[in-house]
């Protein structure tokens, strides 16, 4: 059946025109039920449909079976409830799941997953196709009204469509909705129906399911004395009027992790001025949340403040402390110089909340037997939440996730409600769960639809695939990995030539063969973006099969890659062979092969596709081993030999060229082989190999970034490092006056110049701690499209173009980046999002976002397993450098352990020293004793446990004595 809608509208022209669209109706779309005969089969897709004899939880107030069949709000608000295991069996109307996705990205993902469930039984029906349930938009009726119309229509529907089962059980419909009118006509109309609350508190064997329930409504929640805390949010209709006539700022509101009183908002746009916002003080606060996007009004000149140096916690048990709160702003209110004033404003709106489920702890009320608690996320930056929950006792001590309902004007306080317990806090597992959800890393198992995309075991190269691949298995091609490293994405070869160059390969995993552009496989690892390396365990970006097997270039195994070819000028050419029929064995892998003179220039570089085969996968240490020792001659030393002497030559090159030498502290936990604890804590000793397979990786990454910007100027994926700001070295220029060296900053260049010439004789390791704190002053690298931007310079490398090519296995930009040169060369056949500039921006801005994120759980994960470290060492006695001095700390490094910390001298129920911090030198003066950047101390480090939920490594001072 065909029905049609005619309507007018303008053009851009002016002109009218008439637009007549038709929408087809049905009579075959099943309703889903299994026991229906009535209907067709329901055709093969996600879920297996609703069962025969609904299971689920039993329920007082619908004690037959039944399937539920929500509304729209209530979908949205209490998605956590329809996620949890007893709730089955339920419709999805196709009027609701379009007005989820059109208000929540997020739930829309979430609820499409619950319907891919086949445990859940939970069914979508096309009620807007259907010819009995499609009902047209009466006259005067608003789109809101007519969807919650269309829903009652399709429950009335069912119920008469289940009676004609011949049954002995009739399967009655329960409509379930929060809104009040809504319930009132579907009474009226002989539905039943239900709120949300009404029909869980009903299940009888489910009592702790009601802590689920979200708070959509604040009646009931509110605090008792009922008095207004925060001004009233602006409607997003004038926000965005203000906004477009300058009278507000949208921007991110970004909380301090230090001060809970104060935040900075990052305003959008191109303009320079007023870019960073400072926020202070609780009313200008007004309810927002780290992320948000916000609108801000500025404040007049002379209410500008400066940011704050004082630590300020929430760790208050009474909501209604308002008074304390005022004395604490206060204390930010300080006299400052003029210069350090900064624009200053209060958020008058929020535009766009970016609230996610947090984790944390319970902090249970002291009042007995009370329903209503605090929560305390782990993330400083969040808000405490008030929760209700009968299952105070059971979750104090455990880490829980809970989600943020809203924020009423008369709460201290967000309410939220309780989403699932974790786990003991401080279990291993427990905390890197929590490390993983907070850092949004997603660690879900794969699902069947990512596996199904994998190639069918046992895997053989078919002829088809040596058809465009070169077959270089004779090469003596080797790996240098870390140890245990079993993704292994790079292996390297280097030969004599018969013109008395030397050549040089490397060879990169070819997972793009693997990963096909479109399919759930390649989602998912776009999705994820990078493999996230944990102390203790990887977070795949792809499935085991291909990160440890099929793709790892693992020895005597063969492989797809990629290769640079290199050759390499030398006075005695040998070209050496192997049989390779030894190797029956085979991978696939993409090369890059240069032709080089002895000088390590270039004089040829090739890209093919190929078959390699790895006949040594070695270690750092076991590389150096072979390059040093006198007695080993064979292939694969000989090789490493060669590319050692290149790679030395190489990085004189970068370094004569501007690229900078950092340094960062990096540790290894050495762990107990039972029970997994760390027993061993050591910082990372780099060898010259590391250098050699570092010089090597950086060259093909340069070789690839220029050949796909050559072929594609407007779509080449690369990646590059800003130059950071003049003022980001202020702290390193002050730091090295103190030490009387000069640190220029006008070029890369001439900072990498300076930090060479800036040794001591008598302190070997202050240039270590000048390079560690050269570091912070960078600004991140990112990935961008060459169409959407003009600036490609890394600043780091000294580069004018680069992008990431050698590690497929673990990062989602080189499988693009091995596409984009696979269409280069003629390899393979592009596809329309390949060469779409806008959504490959898209791409790198979520890249982006999961590298940072990665960065962080690694660091965390580092931190959690270096308080297990400490834990069972008592007080540890150690040397430290001071990297940085604050007004009332100092920053110290440990060079043993690759640690840091802050050494505090003000501790509660202790007198305070008298403190005088000079910003200038920079110094800190504790009583009479001064203390300066780059002074060797001594320090004790235990772990400071009294907070179960932020646990932390606690240093004090022993030498100088204060």
């Amino acid at each position: 059946m065909l029905t049609s809608r005619t309507f007018l509208k303008r053009t851009r022209a002016g002109a009218v025109v008439k637009v007549v669209r038709e929408h087809y109706l049905r009579e075959d779309i099943p309703c889903g039920a299994a026991a229906c005969r009535l209907c067709p089969p329901r055709p093969a897709g996600p879920g297996l449909g609703l069962e025969a004899q609904p299971s689920g939880a039993a329920s007082s107030l619908c004690p037959g079976p039944h399937y539920l069949l929500p509304d729209t709000n209530l979908l949205l608000h209490q998605i956590d409830i329809l996620e949890d295991p007893v709730i089955k069996n339920v419709i999805v109307l196709q009027t609701v799941l379009q007005e989820v996705r059109n208000r929540s990205a997020p739930v829309y993902k979430r609820i499409r997953d619950v319907i891919g469930n086949p445990e859940k039984h939970f069914y979508s029906f096309t009620n807007e196709h259907h010819r009995e349930t499609y009902i047209e938009q009466e006259q005067g009726e608003t789109s809101n009204d007519r969807n919650d119309r269309a829903i009652r229509v399709a429950a009335k529907w069912y119920n008469e469509h289940l009676k004609k089962i011949q049954d002995e059980d009739k399967i009655q419909v329960i409509f379930l909705t929060n809104d009040r009118t809504n319930k009132e006509k579907a009474l009226e109309e002989g539905i039943t129906a239900y709120t949300c609350e009404e029909y869980i508190k009903s299940l009888i064997a489910n009592p702790d399911l009601v802590d689920r329930l979200a708070c959509v409504s604040d009646e009931g929640k509110e605090i008792e004395s009922g008095k207004i805390i925060f001004p009233e949010h602006i409607p997003l209709s004038k926000l965005q009027q203000g906004i477009k006539s300058g009278i507000y700022l949208q921007g991110t509101y970004r909380a301090s992790r230090d001060n809970y009183l104060e935040a900075t908002v990052w305003v959008h746009g191109d303009a320079e001025e007023n870019k960073e916002i400072i926020i202070q003080g609780l009313k200008h606060l007004n309810r927002a949340v780290h992320e948000d996007i916000v609108a801000v009004e500025l404040l007049a000149r002379d209410e500008w403040v400066a940011p704050s140096s004082v630590v300020l916690q929430d760790d208050g048990q009474n909501e209604d402390d308002i008074e304390n709160e005022e004395e604490k702003e206060n204390i930010l209110k300080t006299a400052v110089n003029k210069d350090m004033l900064r624009p200053t404003g209060k958020v008058v709106g929020i535009i766009k909340r970016n609230w996610r489920p947090f984790c944390g702890m319970l902090s249970k009320s002291q009042i007995k037997e009370a329903r209503r608690h605090l929560f305390t996320p782990a993330d400083r930056r969040i808000p405490r939440i008030r929760i209700e929950t009968r299952q105070a006792d059971t979750l104090e001590g455990q880490r829980i996730v809970v989600a943020i309902d809203g924020w009423p004007r008369n709460s201290r306080y967000p309410n939220g409600h309780f989403v699932k317990n974790l786990g003991s806090a401080g279990d291993k597992d427990t905390e890197t769960e929590v490390l993983l959800l907070e850092h949004d890393v997603p660690h879900q198992p794969f699902s069947q639809g990512v596996l199904s995309c994998l190639p069918k075991m046992p895997w053989t190269i078919t002829e088809q695939d040596m058809k465009y691949r070169e077959d270089l298995r004779h090469l003596y091609v080797c790996s240098v990995d870390p140890p245990g490293c079993t993704d292994i994405d790079d292996a390297l070869h280097c030969r004599e030539v018969e013109n008395g160059n030397i050549e040089v390969g490397v060879h990169i995993a070819d997972v793009s063969h693997f990963i096909r552009p479109g399919n759930a496989l390649d989602e998912e690892s776009a999705k994820r973006g990078t493999t996230v390396y944990l102390c203790e365990k990887r977070i795949d970006m792809v499935p085991e099969l291909l990160s440890s097997n099929l793709c790892s270039l693992r020895s005597n195994v063969d492989r797809y890659t990629y290769m640079i070819h290199t050759l390499i000028l030398t006075r005695n050419s040998r070209c050496l062979y192997v049989d390779f029929n030894r190797f029956p064995s085979h991978r696939l892998a993409f090369s890059c092969i240069w032709e080089m003179n002895h000088k390590a220039e270039i004089l040829k570089t090739r890209f093919t596709k190929s078959i390699i085969n790895s006949k040594a996968s070695l270690t750092y240490a076991e590389a150096q081993m072979r390059i040093d020792s006198a007695t080993m001659n064979d292939d694969i030393t000989t090789s490493l030999r060669g590319l050692n002497k290149l790679a030395k030559i190489l990085k004189k090159k970068r370094i004569d060229n501007g690229a900078l030498t950092l340094s960062s502290p990096e540790v290894r936990f050495h762990m107990d082989s039972e029970t997994h604890d760390p027993i061993d804590l050591q910082t990372k000793e780099l060898k010259e190999t590391n250098s050699m397979v570092e010089e090597f990786m950086l060259l093909a990454n340069v070789s690839v970034a220029q050949k796909i910007y050559d072929e594609f100027p407007e779509f080449a994926l690369l990646r590059k490092h800003p130059a950071p700001p003049p003022s980001n070295y202020d702290i390193l220029v002050k730091a090295a006056k103190t030490k009387n060296l000069e640190i220029k900053t006008d070029s890369a260049k001439a900072l990498a110049e300076s930090l060479d010439k800036a040794e001591s004789p008598t302190f070997p390791y202050l240039n270590t701690l000048l390079r560690i704190l050269t570091t912070r002053c960078m600004m991140q690298a990112v990935y961008f499209c060459s169409g959407m931007d003009n600036d490609f310079h890394h600043y780091g490398l000294a580069s004018p173009i680069y992008t990431h090519f050698t590690s497929p296995i673990r990062r989602y930009a080189d499988i693009i980046v091995h596409r984009l040169l696979a269409v280069a060369i003629g390899a393979d056949s592009t596809y329309p999002e390949l060469t779409d500039k806008h959504k490959l921006a898209d791409m790198c801005k979520n890249l982006n976002y999961r590298h940072k994120m990665a960065q962080y759980a690694q660091r965390a994960s580092v931190a959690f397993h270096t308080q297990l470290f400490f834990k069972s060492k008592g007080v540890v006695n150690e040397d430290a450098y001071i990297l940085f001095v604050r007004k009332n700390a100092v920053v110290v490094l440990i060079p043993k352990y690759g640690l840091e910390g802050t050494v505090f001298f003000e501790e509660k129920g202790k007198p305070t020293p008298r403190l005088d911090y000079n910003n200038e030198v920079p110094s800190l003066t504790v009583e009479d004793t001064t203390l300066r950047v780059f002074d060797k101390v001594k320090v004790n480090i235990m772990l400071d446990a009294s907070n179960i939920q932020h646990q932390k490594i606690r240093m004090v001072l022993v030498e100088p004595k204060v």
